[in-house]
């Protein structure tokens, strides 16, 4: 089957303070990597805006309101927090890069494509259910996870995440209810300081697997064989998600990990495997960071590759 690419011009207009990292040139580089020349088999799909009861489903109508009433003048900036910024186009983007995962999941179940990625900004894996925070407003992968289940009747939905940062807010949200599964590689310590591997959930739902800084494809290949990919694939979910961060390759400014554009390929493939035993194949993967441009491009283009390669298998 055909993997979908669902992205949003709107996410374009998510403008951030100069000299943030998370910068409108990031999605530009994924999306020119993305080329219908390059890849020219991708079904390529404008994202939805998210519907509110699918954003209250993962966050608190306080959180929600607080974004998308946000009064900013043209030319100036509102501060979440230290990190967090909106411009007079976040709260569109905001909600597009939320309702891109939710209609990929819409195109996955209808059969109209096999897997999607979502190429969109804001990121969200770090937004809590009553915070934005981390560059995130809304949580994209969670909100899709949870329109995942309470439009299909899905109960069990796992969310793998390779993004050099862990992805507190995914946890956050999922971490008191047994049939959501989040696993994540992650540097420790780094930013948010959570991620230890003692932080289990509800019913040990919780898989996180720290890396040192410093570590490389064999910790990280390490990590997925002997802890995440067994643990996914007992969960058994019926939809697997990806917050797909592309930080942890070495040329990142923001972190110390030593991966390559061949790692985020390999952990792409071992997932869709897995879905493709548990699953039929069922896999959303959104864009959270990656702040080199070249490594970023390059890395989302291995992660799209292996996923339309999962698509056919």
């Amino acid at each position: 089957m055909t993997t979908g690419l669902v992205t949003h011009p709107a996410c374009i207009d998510h403008v951030t303070p100069p000299g943030h990292p998370e910068r409108v040139e990031r999605l530009q580089a994924v999306l020119e990597a993305l080329d219908e020349s390059s890849l020219p088999g991708l079904a390529r799909m404008t994202a939805p805006r998210a519907a509110r009861e699918a954003l209250l489903r993962t966050h608190t109508a306080e959180l929600v309101d607080r974004i998308l009433l946000a009064e900013v003048a043209r030319g100036q900036f509102a501060r979440l927090d230290a990190d967090t910024a909106m411009s007079p186009g976040s709260a569109e983007a905001a909600l597009c890069a939320a309702g891109a995962v939710a209609g990929a999941v819409d195109a996955v179940m209808s059969g109209r494509i096999g897997n999607a990625f979502c190429a969109v900004r804001p990121p969200g894996h770090h937004a809590e259910r009553a915070r934005s925070m981390g560059f995130c407003l809304f949580n994209n992968i969670a909100v899709g996870a949870l329109h995942a289940r309470a439009i299909y009747g899905l109960q069990r939905v796992a969310v793998v995440d390779f993004d050099v940062h862990h992805g507190n807010g995914t946890q956050d949200i999922f971490y008191g209810d047994a049939d959501l599964f989040y696993a994540s590689t992650h540097q420790f310590p780094l930013y948010p300081g959570t991620g230890s591997s003692a932080e289990r959930g509800i019913a040990g739902n919780i898989i996180n697997a720290p890396l040192a800084p410093g570590a490389g494809s064999a910790e990280f290949r390490s990590a997925f064989d002997d802890l995440i990919l067994p643990a996914l694939e007992t969960f058994s979910p019926q939809f697997v998600f990806i917050s797909a961060g592309f930080d942890a390759h070495k040329s990142d400014p923001l972190a110390s990990l030593r991966l390559v554009e061949s790692d985020f390929a390999w952990a792409t493939e071992q997932i869709c495997a897995v879905a493709g035993r548990v699953c039929g194949g069922r896999v959303v993967s959104a864009l959270e960071g990656g702040y080199d441009l070249d490594a970023l491009a390059r890395s989302a283009a291995a992660h799209v590759k292996a996923m339309i390669a999962g698509s056919e298998s």
